[in-house]
């Protein structure tokens, strides 16, 4: 068996590993040219579900490496006034198991991890144009914009979500926008910046609820390595040596941050938001952010602007099962979901888990690969769109928040709950618990363990 992988993102490269290590033939095309290509975003929270699959889909020296390169594990999770006053904060329970726990992970690093170890497998510079399966049903071949072609039995989706095999394959499958649009910076953490955030924001994720719904996300993130990309003195052991060993570091330029991402529907931002660039996306976050409180203004004024960008947020539309083949999909390639409840790089690493599991039941002949396929596409189904649902519902213009008048009832009456609670410390807890099952704590899923092929 040849799996063919369109895609070289985070579910993709995952499963490759995975494949890999089972002895399952496998190739990535990527269309980006270069492994230093791609760098887009700042920070993705990896749940306890996202590191399940992370740690049965990589070596062992890799998901360790993983670990060691991850930003300093948050505390809080916190939502805020836009004059910087605490409406709730919930303690994230501090966990020292590597998997079942949340984990900041800088989407630039976490690509060179993923890419560490898998230089027979991806190729670069491979835009793809199309497939074609074969009159038997036993193969398909896809073709690429530089008159190259591969051909292998088992085709795989996960070039995100403008996937062009999407488009080919299930032309009823839909992508729409939200009507939301979010403006993305970082600066460095300097003495300065650092003394204008509070202890728990420092700490924590935090999440700004504004006026006329504007709304946004901080995070900072700490690494383990300096401004220079020598480790930082204090750390050591395994993690010292791990670092210090990991290929992937020279291509990292990721040092000490803030990020922020500041959202809006599209009618309160100019109409050519997603041309603007760099200082005009900074100048853009001061204006619409007038009466913020000072210390928020500042942390804008001080973004690199050569960090900035605008980003369309769009979902899928869920879609009914369709006919397996042997060409299936993952990730944004199937299930594009809003960051409303950030589980979309999470969902598209539990697919990959679960792509690869049921490929090995058909490397090992306990059943036939369209089967396979099948249930997995079964299952991904359900668990994805149920991901694009609830995440829509967090970042939607349709929202009451966003209208002009009753906006400004919804936010008083939110935050007036969210005081309340905060005042109450078992619901906080009850609050915090129904959050983190969501991401994937504790969740019930089999243990799955990547076995060598079996003897003939």
């Amino acid at each position: 068996m040849k799996v063919l992988v369109i895609g070289g993102g985070t579910g993709g490269l995952a499963l490759a590993h995975g494949l890999k290590r089972a002895g399952i033939e496998v190739a990535v095309f990527e269309r980006d040219a270069l492994r230093t290509d791609g760098l887009h975003g700042y920070r993705v929270g990896i749940d306890p579900d996202g590191s399940r699959a992370l740690n049965a889909l990589l070596p062992k020296h890799l998901y360790d490496t993983f670990v060691a390169t991850r930003a300093r594990d948050p505390k809080y999770f916190n939502m805020l006034t836009d004059d910087f006053k605490e409406v709730l904060s919930l303690d994230i329970p501090p966990s020292i198991d590597p998997v079942e726990s949340e984990k900041s992970i800088s989407r630039m690093t976490l690509r060179q991890v993923l890419l560490t170890g898998l230089d027979d497998v991806v190729q670069f510079g491979k835009d793809f144009v199309r497939y074609e399966q074969h009159a038997d049903g036993h193969g398909v071949t896809a073709y690429f914009a530089d008159g190259t072609t591969a051909t292998g039995d088992l085709l795989v989706a996960a070039d995100g979500s403008g996937s062009r095999v999407r488009r080919q394959y299930l032309p009823q499958a839909k992508t729409e926008e939200t009507g939301i649009i979010a403006l993305a910076g970082k600066l460095a953490l300097t003495e300065e910046s650092a003394k204008l955030v509070p202890p728990k924001v420092f700490e924590g994720i935090s999440i700004v609820n504004a006026p006329h719904g504007l709304a946004c996300i901080l995070h900072v993130m700490e690494f383990q390595w300096d401004r220079d990309g020598n480790v930082k003195q204090g750390i050591g052991g395994n993690t010292e040596e791990l670092i210090r060993q990991w290929p992937g570091l020279q291509f990292d330029n990721t040092r000490d941050y803030i990020n922020w991402g500041l959202s809006a529907t599209a009618d309160k931002l100019p109409a050519d938001v997603m041309d603007l660039r760099g200082q005009e996306l900074v100048d853009l976050a001061l204006k619409i952010t007038p009466d913020w409180h000072p210390n928020l203004r500042r942390l804008f004024e001080l973004t690199d602007p050569g960090t900035c960008f605008p980003v369309n947020i769009w979902t899928s539309v869920p879609l009914d099962p369709w006919q397996t083949t042997n060409v299936t999909l993952l990730g944004d390639a199937i299930h594009t979901m809003t960051p409303g409840r950030g589980v979309g790089a999470n969902t598209a690493l539990r697919d990959a888990m679960l792509l690869c599991r049921k490929l090995i039941e058909v490397r090992d002949g306990r059943t036939q690969l369209l089967q396979a396929l099948g249930e997995y596409e079964a299952k991904m189904i359900e668990y994805g769109f149920d991901a694009v649902i609830k995440s829509k519902a967090q970042m939607s213009a349709s929202d009451p928040m966003h209208k002009p008048v009753v906006g400004r009832v919804v936010l008083a009456g939110m935050r007036t709950a969210m005081r309340t609670v905060n005042h109450l410390p078992p619901v906080k807890r009850r609050m915090r618990d129904s959050m983190l099952a969501y991401r994937g704590a504790d969740r019930d899923e089999t243990a799955f363990e990547i076995t060598p092929p079996l003897a003939n």
